[in-house]
């Protein structure tokens, strides 16, 4: 079992989901109306299996807007790490960054800096969205692919995630979205749940229920392994997301969080 494999994936979770609304608009053309995130946002979460603390995940954007092909752009880091007894075990350092257009919320630019026990990879990403390509630079090999139109990367899908208006969605309602990794193009697919509320350190508070839908693989128990708990308001942050594994289950926790566009209201 890649112990490294699985938390680098639940370090993801709350960047692996991306919805449907204008996909039909070219990247030139699309306006996205953005309520839900702004310049300076920083949150914090804590992984764990049972009692003990696993991981650490975090995502950043930045405080000023950087240009990327000549657009304005959020700058988006999200950073994976082991901490405690599974540091020993397998320690993970890894940095996703993306450069997320801020009208279009379509991605211009993808890195991730990856250093999983020995395994390191390093790997940039130019997205040319009037020709439907990604190019992407792994040490010296430069490769262009063809994709489909307004693709995302895997943090962009999520912040594009925090845009939508969930009224116009339907509970059990399975949402597919085409994202560039790793040189292919996937298929995200979530299943939006319902309305719910939870209980975290913070208060309890409002939440929208998700069921990303996980290919069939040896390390998690089903399809529907993965369950995520979201905001229910404008911001639309993960507070809250487990995972089911053949081993055992992994918690993550909201742990911090500051620079929202809106206070979190708790009860």
């Amino acid at each position: 079992m890649k112990i490294s494999y699985i938390l680098a994936s639940v370090c993801a979770l709350l960047i692996l989901f991306s919805f449907k609304q204008y996909e039909e608009k070219s990247e030139q053309n699309r306006v996205v109306p953005n309520k839900s995130f702004c310049t300076g946002e920083r949150v914090e979460y804590r992984v764990h299996y049972g009692f003990i603390n696993a991981a650490e995940a975090k995502v950043e954007v930045g405080k000023n807007v950087s240009m990327i092909n000549n657009r304005p752009c959020f700058r988006v880091n999200v950073t994976g790490r082991t901490v405690g007894a599974f540091d020993l075990i397998s320690r993970v350092r890894d940095t996703w960054r993306s450069y997320i257009d801020t009208t279009a919320i379509l991605p211009h630019m993808f890195e991730r800096q990856i250093q999983e026990n020995k395994y390191r990879k390093e790997e940039k990403i130019f997205f040319n969205h009037s020709k439907d390509q990604a190019v992407s630079s792994i040490k010296d090999e430069t490769k262009t692919f063809n994709v489909p139109n307004n693709i995302h990367d895997i943090i962009s899908g999520y912040f594009f995630l925090r845009t939508i208006n969930f009224e116009k969605v339907t509970e059990g309602e399975i949402i597919e979205v085409p994202t560039f990794f790793d040189g292919q193009v996937y298929k995200l697919r979530v299943r939006y749940v319902g309305r719910d509320v939870i209980k975290t350190k913070f208060g309890k508070t409002k939440v929208l229920r998700l069921n990303p839908l996980i290919p069939d693989n040896k390390f998690f128990k089903d399809e529907g392994a993965m369950r995520l708990w979201v905001s229910d308001d404008s911001n639309k942050i993960p507070l809250k997301a487990e995972v089911e594994l053949k081993i055992g289950s992994l918690e993550m926790d909201l742990k911090s969080y500051k620079g929202l566009r809106k206070d979190l209201v708790w009860f």
